[in-house]
């Protein structure tokens, strides 16, 4: 990328498919974050914005609307209203922020939002994806947004895999809670995948291809421990997934340009989402892949000019190095023959 400010470039996605896919443009205006030190008045406040993070926290936390009213000694009408973004006082937000495990920095949108669980960062992801136009992301191994309607399916039943065993009774709690989160998070990434769909925004997908290797070896399993005809089966979703991105790769649909890495990506997933007025990073150490873990890490959204300026710097380098088109496909086929 030409040595330009990073308050006068940003990435867009250029939809012609031989053009390269970033190029200078305006720079978006960015929200200034206020100062963690700063006082916090109502007009400084983007109370829709906030209600969204509200909606997201109280989701990852596995509280229901009327679970929180009650504790805050509200109607369920005036937490809809919270929720719609109608204005909210500030000693109301101090005691949401703390039962909501969070603090009021990540509820006001200050700098950066902590998000403790999969379910509340994917609902706050769902958010942001329906204002955004451009989405430049990695995830491993693959996008959710470009997978097939099947993968999910397999997600489901991956995750429930995934919960460790236990000889303790007491786990049956905790297993149906865990399967409670399940189910909310696959509704959550359905409701994304129909926005996308209808929506249709500009999408790069940066995928690794070691990554994709393991994944054909291992599977679309939640553990080690099932049964060799089972994980075969698991080994054949996981090809025709990778069939599947071979295909997008040939035929370059306008919306849609996938890179493959041959390189060691970074060890979290990331997304850059482009509105209108702003941009946003967000990094998160959950894995929807084979082997899924969605109960451990800390995700992060920001939209501050410098983390954002660094991870599109290091897009740029991925994307200059890797296969793309019909490139990238033979790349693809020549890893299926291999792991054959």
């Amino acid at each position: 990328m030409a040595s330009t400010p990073h308050n006068e470039v940003y990435f867009r996605l250029v939809p012609c498919r031989h053009r390269p896919l970033l190029k200078p443009l305006s720079m978006p205006s960015i929200r200034t974050a206020l100062p963690e030190q700063a006082p916090v008045s109502s007009s400084s406040i983007d109370y829709e914005e906030l209600g969204f993070r509200l909606r997201a926290y109280r989701i990852g936390a596995s509280l229901l609307d009327e679970d929180v009213a009650e504790k805050l000694d509200v109607s369920r009408a005036a937490l809809y209203r919270m929720e719609q973004g109608k204005i909210v006082k500030i000693e109301t937000l101090e005691r949401l922020a703390q039962l909501l495990g969070t603090s009021m920095p990540s509820l006001l949108g200050v700098e950066v939002e902590y998000y403790p669980t999969a379910l509340g960062f994917l609902e706050r992801m769902r958010q942001i994806e329906q204002g955004a136009d451009r989405i430049v992301a990695h995830f491993e191994p693959i996008s959710l947004l470009l997978a097939s309607n099947e993968y999910l399916d397999h997600l489901r039943i991956m995750l429930l895999e995934s919960f460790p065993s236990s000889p303790d009774n007491k786990v049956s709690s905790e297993l149906e809670a865990h399967r409670a989160e399940v189910e909310g998070l696959l509704n959550i990434l359905h409701e994304r995948k129909t926005v996308f769909k209808k929506k249709q925004p500009n999408i790069v997908s940066l995928i690794g291809l070691r990554e994709l290797e393991r994944f054909l070896q291992t599977g679309l399993i939640g553990n080690i421990n099932l049964a060799q005809s089972v994980r075969q089966q698991r080994i054949l979703a996981a090809r025709r997934e990778i069939q599947r991105i071979a295909e997008l790769m040939e035929n370059e649909p306008m919306h849609v340009q996938t890179a493959l890495v041959d390189a060691a990506m970074p060890a979290s997933s990331f997304q850059l989402l482009y509105g209108s007025n702003r941009t946003v990073l967000a990094v998160s150490p959950f894995r929807l892949g084979e082997m899924p873990s969605i109960r451990n890490g800390i995700a992060t959204l920001t939209a501050s000019p410098e983390p954002v300026r660094l991870y599109e710097k290091m897009i740029d380098r991925l994307w200059k190095a890797a296969y793309r088109g019909k490139t990238g496909a033979a790349q693809l086929r020549k890893l299926l023959k291999r792991t054959q």
